[in-house]
């Protein structure tokens, strides 16, 4: 069986990795400080052993028909997945699949490797949601590319209880302080829906959960364009709304008015010294304490009309809460990815650059995943 070497051991990373030992993998884990990684995992039984990360330190270990994950920050996917190119290795990350990474396409499938990625939580399990939705609509009878298609994805990493910030940090807050910088386009009433700042966008989503219906706020993230191919709504379809966006708590906007100011005011030349030292500020104030439990909502709706009527309208939603197990979004995340690296190698994931996977089988199984995991798992059928 092929070697699997996890890069990585921070937080959201160690049900996965655990998982994996635990169901007999050999995998070699790779942390900055062996010690850390090592009293992570003194509670594992099976084949692993730790090793100090450094790229080098994977062209000594590393095999062809590995499989490498990189759990890292998001600079190092490339230069990672360049090195698995020269040793034949497979790659596997929760990231967004970039342009650098995209760019290695064609010589991944020549050398039959998958470089997997966009399978965490959002990306990741988002899709397998939006494929399984999609691939129902169109084996009903009322499927027509002529209806009207409207569909909303939103995810959000929450705190159990609300606090006086409406958000808790589970990791460097920078990440979040960058994509507030970042434009996002969409799709609404049948036009392009161009966001410059997220916060000019927000608006309140009502979320009819079986356990409790909660009203968020919500915006669109990123571009939400690509995916309309990606989720097979591409061909010929009439789309009214497409929208994949970010999920808060009620009050955050309100909540967060100082940090959009001082975000809004920042030259291109000030903001990265600045949203570090904004970051380092907001992790000290507003970061989980240990123990402290998260949450993890989730929801992909897709509604269908003609000539104004809805005739299809069915919703993935789930909300769960961290436990013993670890942090809900450490649980989500890593399993996911830990179900790309057994998919990888049973061979079930074609060669070249790709995300989550469509394939019908394995679409299934990251839903049951998901539902083993989370207190709260439902499809709702709106006409029912």
């Amino acid at each position: 069986m092929a070697q699997i070497h996890w890069l990585g051991t921070g937080l959201s990373a160690l049900p996965g990795l655990k998982s994996l030992i635990s169901n007999g993998y050999s995998v070699s884990v790779y942390n900055r400080t062996v010690e850390k990684a090592t009293e992570a995992l003194n509670d594992v039984k099976g084949d692993y052993r730790v090793i100090a990360f450094s790229l080098d330190a994977l062209d000594n270990q590393v095999q062809a028909g590995d499989v490498v994950v990189s759990m890292l920050p998001g600079d190092f996917h490339v230069p990672v997945a360049k090195r698995c190119l020269a040793l034949g290795a497979h790659f596997v990350s929760s990231s967004y699949i970039s342009p650098e990474m995209q760019d290695l396409h064609e010589v991944a499938l020549d050398n039959n490797l998958c470089f997997v990625n966009e399978v965490g939580l959002d990306p990741g399990i988002d899709h397998s949601l939006s494929h399984a939705l999609v691939a129902d609509y169109k084996k009903s009878n009322v499927f027509s590319a002529d209806n009207q298609h409207f569909f909303l994805s939103y995810c959000g990493g929450l705190s159990d209880v609300p606090n006086d910030f409406c958000y808790k940090f589970s990791w460097s807050p920078l990440g979040v302080l960058k994509a507030l910088m970042s434009p996002s386009l969409s799709i609404r009433d049948g036009e392009e829906y161009h966001v410059s700042k997220p916060w000019e966008a927000i608006e309140l989503y009502a979320l009819p959960m079986p356990w409790g219906e909660e009203s968020f706020e919500v915006y669109p993230n990123r571009d939400s364009l690509p995916f309309i191919k990606q989720y097979h709504l591409d061909d010929g379809l009439n789309i009214k709304q497409f929208v994949r966006g970010t999920l808060r708590f009620q009050g955050w906007k309100e909540a967060w008015s100082k940090i959009f100011s001082e975000v809004d005011s920042l030259s291109s030349s000030e903001a990265p010294a600045r949203l570090s030292e904004l970051s380092d500020e907001l992790w000290s104030q507003y970061a989980f304490s240990e123990n402290e439990r998260d949450r993890v909502i989730l929801t992909v709706e897709l509604k269908v009309q003609q000539n104004e009527q809805t005739v299809w309208h069915k919703q993935y939603c789930f909300d769960t809460l961290g436990n013993d197990k670890g942090s809900a979004m450490a649980q989500l995340v890593s399993h996911s990815v830990a179900l790309a690296v057994e998919s990888v190698v049973a061979q079930e994931i074609t060669a070249g650059v790709s995300a989550a996977p469509d394939d019908e089988i394995l679409v299934m199984r990251w839903l049951d995943m998901t539902n083993n995991i989370c207190d709260h798992f439902v499809l709702i059928d709106h006409l029912s």
